[in-house]
């Protein structure tokens, strides 16, 4: 019954955004963003505690702007994404401008397969449709089922609606290598935290447990790592940028490249973040286990296996 509820409501606000144009959807996004800065208090406490750590240089004024901006992007995105029945690939055009599409065109087209990795950036859902759309390809989403089954289905039918695919979380490794083998494209967010035991690297000057994923699916098969990252503008567009992370000199599947490699997409996140950090979601506890981090090697090598189903299941939703 609960989850029948919830269904009703999700589908109920779904057709409610679906009624506006697109633009007022924004603003409507962005309304509720507000309110959830000024009454989820636990969430609006993380954010600030993690910009604080993060831009020890700002003012406090400055972080509680970039917080209230990280929740109305956050509001803006899950708007934007319940609109997705009414976008069509001509809307999508006069919406996305993309930089350097030639770097992932590139990419795929030297046959090894392609680790697209991107974060809860911007709009993480709207950067699948639109990557696959301008460069032609498609791409395997390693997705986290919802508890409610009725919620989860209308989901994923928003995320394949033109020609992706979805991989439920705790999948085969073995069929996400074969995939990337068979010269596939596979996509995952991979800046949330990493179990106690995962792989600590230094993100905004701190280690952070981080998933090494990306890192492992890469070396085992020969697939590049392109991130993307869809950067919203004032106006309520997009810029989608690509950006391929170095792995030349990374000829050999082994921890210490894992663990080099992890390190590269991480930074080149924080970049990102740090050049637009009102887009990243900042509310997440990112850094939960940064007290356990100390007892460790910074990258030392975690429990989890690559050949383990368990390494599939880390990864969050695109």
């Amino acid at each position: 019954m609960t989850d029948r509820l919830e269904f009703i409501l999700f589908s109920f606000f779904g057709f409610l955004v679906r009624l506006m144009p697109l633009r007022l959807a924004q603003l409507f996004g962005k309304s509720i963003g507000s309110l959830g800065y000024l009454f989820a208090g636990w969430r609006r406490a993380i954010a600030i505690d993690n910009l604080t750590h993060a831009f020890p240089e700002k003012s406090q004024e400055e972080i509680r702007k970039i917080a209230l901006g990280a929740f109305r992007n956050y509001a803006i995105s899950i708007s934007e994404f319940v609109w997705f029945p009414r976008l069509t690939p001509e809307r999508l055009r006069k919406l996305v401008r993309v930089q350097n599409v030639d770097a992932a065109e590139g990419v795929y087209s030297r046959g090894k397969g392609m680790v697209f990795v991107s974060a809860h950036f911007g709009n993480w859902e709207l950067l699948a449709l639109a990557g696959a759309h301008f460069t032609g390809y498609r791409v395997t989403i390693i997705v986290q089922d919802q508890r409610n089954k009725l919620v989860n289905k209308e989901i994923n039918q928003y995320r394949t609606m033109w020609g992706n695919s979805v991989v439920p979380m705790g999948s085969s490794v073995r069929e996400i290598l074969r995939k990337l083998s068979d010269g596939q494209v596979v996509a995952m967010l991979a800046d949330q935290s990493a179990p106690m035991e995962g792989l600590y690297v230094p993100y905004f000057g701190r280690p952070a447990s981080t998933h090494q994923g990306p890192a492992i699916f890469s070396l085992r098969t020969g697939a590049a790592i392109m991130m993307g990252f869809l950067i919203r503008k004032q106006n309520g567009k997009y810029e989608l940028v690509h950006e391929e992370v170095p792995t030349q000199d990374l000829n050999e599947y082994n921890q210490k490249n894992v663990a080099e490699l992890t390190r590269r997409h991480v930074a080149l996140l924080e970049k990102y973040v740090r050049m637009y950090p009102d887009q990243w979601l900042w509310m997440h506890r990112r850094w939960k286990h940064v007290d356990k981090a100390p007892a460790m090697n910074l990258a030392s090598t975690p429990r989890t296996q690559a050949s383990g189903v368990k390494t599939a299941g880390e990864f969050h939703h695109l």
